[in-house]
């Protein structure tokens, strides 16, 4: 029996240690050996306390109590013990036995695990937490894996995913998953469409390898939908700054005319100074091109440029627009009031294009701002500063307009403190060939064209005609032309030119007879009945449509009706 007892005690994996009644060790295997580390001939006979620290068999033997499972250290070792009494047949305790077992590797394996599970816990939290959608294909090239804003961003939910090819999701462009698992490399930036959302993506991806072998790929994308929203927002926010900002510059007034050189002066003085002024000409002859250049070259060149066309706005809203209103001030006001365009402009410029065409109720707030320099709100009370030049346009002859009554006479003269009148094309028509040279410049980058120069003919065609629409009139002629080349084509000639309707009125005033020196007439009487058998030769041409003929003109409704109301014209 004491033959099998060594036997088991040497086979077995755990160590082994009994004590008699005076602590003596009585048994001692080599698992205890080993774990203990003092060799069996050293321990045995000796007293427990002397070979192994801290034991607990002496308690056992006091107690005569069990102790089952006890974690504890031993030297370099985790282990796991028993403690039992041993007992004689009559129930009284003559001894202990402690069994235990080496669990090192165990417990340095359960830690890892932990240690493994909380990695694992931290990288779900990434994975979910990552704003990009994030895919996973094992090396077959099926879905394992999706992130939540994979299902965000291409509106494909997990459970639809798992299992699917790569490119199940894809609307537009070529499987990034695939590429990767046939090159074993790393894929960068490649725009793509997914579906069902129909979003843009740029996505990125590399191989998951363990050891030399592919076992799958990770894709990343990167949803570009929202940038291009941003940039089109971005692009809204440039085109309100340019709308509060004055584009053109002196440099872009083109001519070296007399006439044009002594406006251009004119623009200079009125820059160096805060006077209110007007700029008087015939539609498209440039008068907002000069408003820009009066306050790009003044002091308040950094400060905000307002465009108001005052024939563009309704009359029943041009008020509330230009002055702002108080919350409450009428049906549909927004809660808290609005600012009006003069608050806009505090500090800065206010270009009033086409002021003949302001009401008389609005002429009465104007004349205030210009004498006051403050402005009430419709439906307030309360005035409010505001410190604003005012720069105004007009192509009419606004004096007459004061003579019928049309236009108050102390708004007249605070706006007529510094005029510039701005010439038409047809007295500066000297001015053609840089103008046309510009246009080239200008239109050959917006059409994407190649074109470099106009031929002589098509200059001298260009010169004989009246220009009734003034620079604004010749920059389309030019456009149209361009439209008209050929794609290969660098030169325009006669031929590309649309057809110029009035271009033999010059030819007409050839059989004008000289007039005598006592039958001379005023310049204004003289254009004035062009103007009105123009005006009925259009108006009669457009079947006595006044909104087709005033749109021909490129003149407000309310222009016509006022020029036919001056003429007389039925």
């Amino acid at each position: 029996m004491r033959k099998e007892l060594e036997i088991f005690l040497t086979s077995t994996n755990d160590g082994v240690i009994a004590i008699d009644g005076n602590c003596n060790i009585t048994l001692y295997n080599k698992q205890a050996e080993k774990l203990v580390g003092v060799p069996k001939e050293a321990a045995l006979g000796k007293n427990i306390r002397d070979i192994v620290i801290n034991t607990r068999l002496p308690y056992v033997l006091e107690t005569g109590e069990h102790e089952l499972e006890w974690h504890q250290q031993l030297r370099d070792y985790e282990i796991i013990t028993s403690r039992i009494p041993i007992k004689d047949p009559s129930g009284k305790t003559i001894g202990a036995m402690a069994v235990f077992r080496n669990v090192t590797d165990t417990y340095n394996l359960d830690k890892q695990l932990s240690s493994l599970n909380e990695y694992k816990s931290l990288l779900q939290a990434v994975f979910a937490a990552v704003q990009d959608a994030i895919s996973v294909v094992d090396e077959n090239g099926n879905h394992i894996m999706v992130n939540p804003a994979y299902t965000r961003i291409t509106g494909v939910t997990a459970d639809e995913i798992y299992g699917k090819p790569a490119g199940y999701d894809i609307e537009e462009g070529e499987s990034i998953h695939l590429r990767i698992l046939n090159t074993k490399r790393p894929v960068g930036n490649t725009k793509m469409v997914i579906r069902p959302s129909g979003k843009m993506v740029i996505a990125r991806g590399a191989p998951m390898l363990v050891g030399n072998q592919v076992k799958g790929s990770v894709v990343i994308l990167h949803d570009i939908s929202e940038i291009k929203q941003l940039t089109e927002k971005l692009v809204e926010a440039q085109k309100r700054i340019r709308e509060l900002s004055a584009k053109y510059t002196l440099e872009d007034i083109v001519g070296d005319s007399e006439i044009i050189l002594q406006a251009k002066q004119q623009l200079i003085k009125a820059s160096n100074v805060p006077a209110t002024v007007i700029l008087k000409g015939e539609s498209g002859t440039g008068k907002e091109l000069f408003a820009h250049a009066i306050h790009n070259e003044s002091s308040r060149k950094n400060e905000q440029f307002i465009r108001v066309n005052c024939a563009a706005i309704p009359e029943t809203l041009l008020e509330s627009e230009l002055f702002g209103y108080d919350e409450g001030a009428f049906t549909g006001a927004k809660k808290g009031g609005k600012k009006g365009l003069f608050e806009e402009a505090n500090n800065g410029t206010i270009f009033l294009d086409e002021i003949s065409e302001v009401n008389n109720t609005t002429q009465v707030k104007l004349l205030r701002v210009l004498q006051e320099k403050e402005i009430t709100r419709v439906g307030g009370v309360n005035p409010i500063h505001v410190n604003v030049r005012v720069i105004s346009a007009t192509n009419v002859n606004l004096k007459e307009r004061v003579d019928v009554g049309h236009f108050r006479d102390d708004l007249y003269y605070r706006l007529n403190v510094f005029p510039i009148d701005i010439p038409p094309l047809r007295d500066r028509i000297e001015d053609v060939d840089a103008l046309v040279k510009r246009f080239i410049e200008k239109l050959d980058i917006e059409y994407g064209r190649n074109v470099t120069a106009i031929s002589e003919e098509a200059i001298k065609t260009l010169k004989k005609y009246n220009w009734p629409g003034n620079v604004r009139e010749l920059e389309n002629v030019i456009g149209r032309a361009m439209i008209n080349m050929n794609i290969n084509e660098k030169i325009i000639k006669k031929e590309h030119l649309p057809i110029l309707v009035y271009s033999d009125k010059e030819k007409a005033t050839e059989h004008i007879e000289s007039p005598d020196i006592d039958r001379i007439n005023k310049l204004s009487e003289v254009t004035d009945e062009f103007e009105k058998k123009y005006i009925d030769q259009v108006y009669a041409l457009c079947q006595k449509n006044k909104t087709t003929t005033a749109k021909k003109l490129g003149i407000s409704i309310r222009n016509l009706y006022y020029k036919m109301e001056k003429y007389n014209i039925n």
